[in-house]
């Protein structure tokens, strides 16, 4: 699993709304293979897909991982 940079001092992701990958990938330890991996296990939010090439996430959910990655489970559709 490869880590990904710190969060820049200051850097903040809003509680809510939408973000994209290069918006919250400072918050996120881990890389996107296994972001993609924990979503299909319904260990990480699942991403919405706006459209062909544009994936978000929503800030509620990826603060909610962040509060507690190792017992978060994405709720059911």
């Amino acid at each position: 699993m490869a880590m990904q940079e710190n969060a820049p001092i200051g850097a903040t992701l809003p509680v809510d709304g939408l973000s994209r990958w290069e918006q919250i990938k400072v918050f996120v330890p881990l890389c996107r293979e296994t972001i993609r991996q924990r979503e299909l296990a319904g260990r990480f939010p699942k991403r919405q897909q706006l459209t062909q090439r544009c994936a978000v996430w929503q800030n509620r959910e990826i603060h909610r991982w962040l509060a507690d990655p190792l017992n978060y489970r994405a709720e059911a559709a």
